[in-house]
């Protein structure tokens, strides 16, 4: 089955944990307290740059301002999560180690981002992780009940979509360099809220396909280490989850930043 979970991918769970010698195989239970763990960590980072941000602001007459830059933060949590990710993908073996250094350092660029959005409308920051949990609860209730399966044709519409959606997004990017800004899709208007809603059903859908493969690695009994890397698949869709339904709630608020 195809995911378009870019660390999910076809020859994840071609060998057995008894064909390896990596003794017990994958269990969905240990796969959800592996994921269990990563949020912690993600959480306990976010909760350090939340507060540095929070703690550096200074109150004047003409509003309140930040004295404690999150710049920084939000480039070595974004970058440095990316290499993780990459690290993770490719030796799946390390991710035992390197999925809860992926945790900590998006869970760095997650509270500083969080905190820059949260100073401009309060109450937003909160709103996302209670959209992105009750989506990821919803979701998981009507897959356990069968009311959404990962079939073929679903798991290809959802991979197309996920990669249209990445190739409008690194045409922006590029188009970015140059000053150009693609119309429309990016900004507050009626056009950005749609569009911006779609992606969040999209990420939201991935979550099934993720679902599936957790599923399909227990019941081929992958290595044990597969657990940690299918909490960490789960983890980066729950993040992209997250940024989209923070992105929405920022238009709907009349946000055009990007």
């Amino acid at each position: 089955m195809k995911t378009s979970n870019p660390v999910f991918g076809n020859n994840v769970y071609d060998v057995r944990a008894t064909h390896v010698g990596y003794g017990e195989g994958m269990t969905i239970a240990g796969t959800v307290n592996k994921a269990g763990i990563l949020l912690i960590l993600a959480m306990l980072s976010a909760a350090f740059t939340w507060s540095q941000f929070f703690n550096g602001l200074q109150v004047t007459p003409d509003g309140v301002y930040p004295t404690n830059g999150m710049g920084g933060y939000i480039m070595i949590g974004a970058f440095g999560g990316f290499i993780a990710a990459m690290i993770t993908t490719f030796k799946r073996e390390w991710a035992p180690v390197t999925a809860p250094i992926y945790a900590l350092l998006e869970g760095l660029f997650l509270g500083a981002l969080s905190a820059t959005f949260e100073l401009r409308y309060p109450g937003i920051a909160i709103e996302a992780v209670a959209g992105t949990f009750g989506t990821a609860f919803c979701l998981l209730l009507a897959y356990r009940s069968g009311m959404i399966r990962a079939t073929e044709k679903f798991t290809l519409g959802i991979v197309a979509a996920t990669g249209g959606i990445a190739l409008v997004y690194f045409l922006n990017m590029i188009l970015g360099f140059f000053h150009i800004q693609v119309p429309g899709i990016f900004g507050s208007g009626p056009i950005g809220i749609l569009f911006s809603a779609v992606v969040v059903v999209i990420a939201a859908l991935n979550l099934i396909l993720d679902f599936a493969f957790i599923e399909e690695g227990a019941y081929r009994g992958a290595p044990k280490y597969m657990e940690w890397y299918g909490a960490f698949g789960l983890m980066v869709t729950l993040v992209w989850l997250y940024l989209e339904i923070l992105r929405l709630l920022s238009k709907l608020r009349g946000d055009d930043r990007r």
